[in-house]
């Protein structure tokens, strides 16, 4: 008999940088406020590249255009789970709305390196990629080909 095939939770997260500030978001998973980068699951049927863009809409208003990737992250979340992290650096234009964000969002910050590195963060992932993005890894969007 076979054994079952496995399959990590395939995730995408954004960073972008505006006058030495980082787009955040602060959250509540499971009743305990940390905080992320715009960050969350690949939707069946949809490339990584559209969920990104979704996923920054959807939790902080604004539009998301991805300029390149930072990198690859495979690890395992405090949930036991894992995920492969797609992380993206890109710009934003104007927010969209005021309105509600996702419900798990309850704000939406700009943050200094240092005062990130104060905060409780969903995972120490978060850091590392902010760390990889100042090093100057990047490589090109084309690196993705979604045959969706």
């Amino acid at each position: 008999m076979s054994e079952p095939v496995w399959y990590p939770h395939l995730t995408v997260a954004a960073i972008v940088e505006k006058q030495g500030r980082f787009l955040c978001v602060e959250e509540h998973p499971r009743h305990n406020n940390v905080i992320n980068q715009p960050a969350g699951h690949v939707d069946p049927d949809e490339t990584i590249q559209a969920a990104i863009c979704r996923e920054v809409l959807e939790e902080t208003a604004y539009i998301f255009r991805p300029e390149f990737i930072v990198g690859l992250y495979y690890f395992q979340g405090s949930n036991g789970v894992n995920y492969l992290r797609v992380c993206f650096a890109g710009t934003t234009e104007e927010r969209q709305h005021e309105g509600p964000l996702d419900p798990d969002i309850t704000d939406v910050h700009w943050l200094m390196l240092d005062e990130l590195k104060q905060q409780k963060l969903r995972h120490p992932i978060v850091l590392e990629c902010i760390n990889d993005y100042l090093a100057g890894k990047s490589y090109p969007l084309q690196m993705i080909n979604d045959q969706l």
